[in-house]
């Protein structure tokens, strides 16, 4: 008989309930992660629309409870952060140091949160009898999970849970996606658009490399408020009925000496704006695209003049063991900011109200915390 616990299923159509289910014995390099903390992301909503059962979440930390016979890493009592990338380290990507879209077992890669050898054996998650997949190979909104031992990164005890959940997906995100894909050095100028919790981790990075001017853009003044506290500094007020951004974009220009920013990242999701970044930056510029658009997106190719560059990177282009550390040691010296980011907590039960707060931009982070007593 396995572990008997909750879990938020979603139901493919929109809805979730809060389930008994049961997980199996870990195999071979499978462990066993009693959750203590889930960070909310915005996919895990759009995950509600998957047309397929699924257990919920992507963002946590815990306790390793059981191992498989083939784990050499961990051991039961570590504690561990959720990685929802997991590399299997010998496909071409991987040993390119592209970790986050392993050809093998990255569950984008797969598309559409494909199952993939990246996955616990299936029929170690059960729900009503029945094998059920977890999202993002991880499915956290669950009081413990059956993952791959490639799913964990070691951390230190003394680390809050709720932060340390943070850093799985969002703080990865946003941190990542400025300190990994670009070059931003001493000195340049980065332009945020959006300040929810991948934007603010956005900020984050610009600041830790030394960006000289960090202009964050949201229509949400008590989010920009937020960007001052997370090393944006200076703000603009953008307007709904600003087509693409432009007029914004004017601003940021006015701000540069009339050249534009060096990088800009788009952090909204918002496919109207997947081209506003293009619009921000100097002639050789770079433009990130941040939060995963996936929709089509007509764009004016004068946008790009004049040698501008476009990237889109996935989850920051995360390296867990070698990314995860370094978070957690900017963390320690004080120079990244995770308590600060988690706005709310709340019990599994109430995750209709902490998705309420997380689309109504309520928080910049909202945590589910699990009480095992």
């Amino acid at each position: 008989m396995g572990i008997q616990c909750k879990a938020a299923i979603g139901h493919g159509q929109g809805t979730f309930t809060i389930e008994n289910i049961e997980v199996g014995e870990p195999q071979d390099d499978e462990v066993i992660v009693k959750i203590l903390a889930a960070s909310l992301c915005h996919t895990d909503h759009d995950s509600l629309h998957w047309g397929k059962d699924i257990i919920l979440g992507h963002e946590g930390a815990g306790i390793i409870v059981q191992t498989g016979p083939a784990v050499t890493k961990f051991k039961k009592g570590d504690s561990v952060i959720l990685n929802w990338a997991t590399p299997c380290m010998k496909c071409d990507q991987c040993q390119d140091g592209n970790q986050h879209i392993c050809d093998t077992n990255s569950p984008v890669v797969a598309g559409g949160n494909g199952h993939t050898p990246g996955h616990s054996h299936l029929e170690g998650n059960l729900w009503k009898g029945q094998p059920i997949e977890r999202s993002f190979n991880l499915g956290t909104f669950s009081e413990y999970t059956l993952v791959k031992e490639s799913a964990c990164v070691k951390m230190d005890k003394d680390i809050p849970m709720a932060s340390a959940s943070l850093i799985s997906c969002g703080v990865m995100t946003g941190y990542g996606s400025v300190v990994n894909a670009t070059d931003i050095s001493a000195g340049d100028t980065a332009v945020v658009l959006g300040t929810g919790g991948v934007g603010l981790n956005a900020i984050q990075g610009a600041k830790v490399s030394g960006a000289e001017k960090i202009i964050a853009i949201d229509i949400n003044t008590e989010r920009l408020q937020m960007a001052l506290q997370f090393g944006a500094t200076h703000t603009i007020l953008a307007d709904k009925e600003d087509k693409g951004l432009l007029k914004a974009a004017q601003k940021v220009k006015e701000m540069t000496g009339g050249r534009g920013a060096d990088y800009a990242f788009e952090c909204t999701a918002i496919p109207a704006l997947g081209a506003a970044p293009l619009a921000m930056v100097r002639n050789a510029g770079t433009a990130v695209q941040v939060s995963g658009i996936e929709q089509e997106v007509l764009i004016d190719m004068s946008l790009f003049e004049w040698d501008k560059i476009y990237i889109n990177p996935l989850y920051g282009k995360c390296r867990p063991e070698v990314d995860f550390p370094k978070i957690v040691n900017l963390y320690k010296k004080g120079d990244l900011l995770l308590d600060e980011m988690v706005t709310r907590t709340y019990p599994l039960e109430n995750l209709e109200q902490a998705f309420d707060d997380m689309l109504k931009g309520r928080n910049a982070k909202g945590v589910i915390i699990f009480d095992h007593e």
